[in-house]
């Protein structure tokens, strides 16, 4: 083939079938209707097609919206029919499924239980696509959230779970919510705890014990859980904080109502990009609970963290420069490293094993960079599932063979997978809040 047949135009998009994003960012005009609400529909079609907004746009909403929840209750209540929906963590698209399955807003109403953002595909855009101010003003709006939902009077709602020091619903509603979530207390257990393993199925008597999976919180039993249900009147706990693989799970049902005493809701489908996970979400209407589940929507491809283009060609530069280090070294013959005036036989063998090894370790890395560069979209998709977005030690020094054992090994099925994140499910190291000026 000629090599004029393989150039490629460079001020033409090469895939015809994939638009270019939007340039031009939507200002407050043109994302608010005339009394000054968002405009939904131009947000989701301006979105959809990676376009962003003003800052001044971006600031108005959120703030607008941390209004608004600042002035709901620690625990509202809500009626049916309504939508639960478990865990999106940032996964935009499959978020636009979501109310495919579940109905437009407009006209359907949503009770969302946590975990809106962090660890999805999409999950750092404020950072990289906009300012430090506008991801300040996100932070400051979750703080605002209520912390629970008592759903008809009969389901308590929580991203977590359940808590020693809270008895009944009235010590949820008596809690200062309006804070950075602490790493211990109450309000840490309803965003934090999780039901036991084996919860219905314990050999403990113990109500609460220690949650090492999070680092925090506690892991409650099917005994705690009845015991709250029964003292407060209520059906179920409704929650989400864990990938399912079905998207949701039934636990034991109560002895006293014969209905599930805890239900867990994930609502992000091949969650990470690797969980292969089904997404569900729980619709509740004339006293029938529905559960609706829906598989994960195709999206436009990123690097990791947003990577750039620069950072991503690394490892073609890498390999270049290594190949250019070995032959430098490689020039050097023996009668060039013989010729020293007054050294001896064994200064000599040591200077040329000092070489020999530093075009060993100089050919290593080149064999490295090579890896990277060949199989860069296995290097991605493995750095995905550790626990520090770092490469398994060794991956990469015994070639694409180790590489591809290791990515086989990641993405085996969903419990391999969980257990593999297992380390990224803790809390984060808890920082003291830095008091506002």
């Amino acid at each position: 083939m000629a090599a004029t047949e393989c150039n490629l135009p460079t001020k033409e998009r090469v895939v015809k079938g994939v638009p270019f994003p939007p340039t031009q960012r939507l200002t407050l005009s043109e994302v608010m209707d005339s009394k000054g609400r968002p405009r939904p529909e131009v947000l989701k079609q301006h979105f959809i097609l990676e376009g962003r907004i003003t800052e001044e746009a971006a600031l108005k909403i959120i703030n607008e919206g941390a209004a608004l929840l600042r002035q709901e209750k620690t625990m509202i209540d809500v009626s049916a029919p309504v939508t639960v929906c478990g865990d999106v963590h940032g996964q935009f698209y499959d978020l636009m499924k979501l109310f495919e399955v579940g109905g437009s807003p407009a006209t359907t109403r949503y009770l969302f239980l946590g975990d809106y953002v962090d660890r999805g595909y999409f999950s750092i855009e404020c950072k990289i696509k906009y300012t430090e101010k506008v991801y300040e003003a996100c932070m400051e709006s979750f703080d605002c959230l209520p912390l629970a939902a008592l759903m008809n009077q009969q389901f308590l709602c929580v991203h977590g779970g359940l808590s020693p020091e809270i008895h009944t619903l009235d010590d949820i509603k008596k809690l200062d919510r309006f804070r950075e979530p602490p790493s211990f207390g109450p309000v840490c257990d309803l965003l934090w705890s999780d039901p036991l393993d084996e919860f219905g199925n314990e050999k403990t008597t113990e109500h609460f014990s220690h949650n090492s999976v999070r680092g925090c919180s506690y892991f409650y039993s099917y005994a705690a859980c009845c015991e709250f249900l029964q003292q407060n009147n209520l059906l179920s706990v409704i929650r989400a904080h864990e990938a399912q693989d079905a998207g949701y799970r039934m636990y034991r049902k109560s002895q006293a109502t014969g209905f599930p005493s805890l239900i867990t809701i994930f609502s992000a489908p091949n969650y990470l990009d690797v969980y292969n996970n089904k997404a569900a979400i729980l619709k509740y209407e004339n006293n029938v609970m529905n559960i609706r589940q829906f598989n994960c929507t195709p999206h436009p491809y990123w690097l990791p963290n947003f990577m750039d283009v620069f950072t991503w060609s690394l490892p073609f530069v890498g390999e270049k420069v290594t190949e250019m280090l070995v032959s430098v070294l490689n020039i050097c013959s023996d009668a060039e490293l013989e010729n020293t005036d007054d050294a001896d036989e064994s200064s000599v063998a040591a200077r040329k094993e000092i070489i020999k090894n530093k075009i060993r370790a100089i050919g290593k890395m080149a064999r490295v960079f090579q890896v990277l560069r060949e199989e860069s979209e296995s290097v991605l998709q493995l750095k995905g599932l550790t626990p520090n977005g770092l490469l398994p030690i060794g991956a990469l020094s015994g070639g694409k063979d180790s590489l591809k054992l290791a990515l086989t090994h990641k993405i085996s099925g969903f419990a391999e997978a969980k257990y593999l994140d297992k380390m990224n499910e803790r809390m984060p190291p808890w920082k003291t809040p830095t008091p506002k000026s």
